[in-house]
This record gives C-alpha cells, structure tokens and sequence, in this order.
C-alpha cells in the first residue's frame, strides 16, 4: 500500500464515522479530523512520505509498533498516545480502518456523554 493508498483508506473510514469532521488549522500541508473539536486522527506528507498519525491506547500501541515496522510514535504527538502509520511495511487493508475507528472510539469515550455522536462501548457492534 503506498502513501496515498494508506491516506486514502484512512480517509475513506473517517467519512463514515458519525459526527468526524475535516479542518485545516495547522495550514494547508496537514489534513485534520475531529470528532466534537476533539483531534483523532491527522493526515500529512510534511515528513517526506504521506503518513497518517493516530491516538492509540498506550498498551495497543506498544505492541503495534513491535508488531508493524510502518508503526511508529506518534509524529509531533505525545508519543505513549499516538502513533504513526507510514506506507512501507504492508499493513493489512481491514488494520487500517481498526486503528482509525479505535482512535475515533478513544475521543469519543473522553467527551462528555451528552456530546458523544454515538456509544464508544457498543458502537460497531451488530444489533440483535
């Protein structure tokens, strides 16, 4: 998967997220999506290479960067809760949207229930 694929699926999966929005503020090399003015995941190539930075939980993330080369700390980002997901390394398609749906759920469980767009503990799951 090269960069604009990783970025694109990226992409892809945060349109489809319940409330996640897509802002500018740090200008125009750097795409930000926010659920309730919360940052979950930032899309950018300002290191040389397209690369997606996502909140992680610090044990999920330990064990991602053991377990993927294209998993890093976080670019610019405390390093224990994001990480960074770089094209090299062939991360399966399907990780991809899980990382991007568990960054999305790890904002959402911190904001106040009221503003929550949907329930972090059973959002994904079948109903029935």
């Amino acid at each position: 998967m090269d960069g604009e694929e990783l970025q694109g699926r990226a992409r892809d999966r945060a349109e489809e997220l319940p409330g996640a929005g897509l802002e500018h503020p740090f200008g125009p090399g750097w795409e930000v999506y926010k659920v309730r003015d919360r940052v979950f995941m930032l899309l950018t190539d300002v290191t040389g290479e397209p690369i997606v930075i996502l909140k992680t939980d610090p044990e999920d993330g330990k064990a991602l960067r053991e377990q993927y080369d294209a998993i890093t700390p976080g670019y610019h980002m405390n390093k224990k809760h994001w990480i960074t997901v770089r094209p090299s390394g062939g991360l399966p398609t399907p990780l991809i949207d899980d990382l991007v749906t568990d960054s999305y759920l790890l904002v959402v469980a911190n904001l106040p229930r009221a503003k929550r767009p949907v329930d972090p503990a059973t959002f994904g799951q079948a109903s029935g």
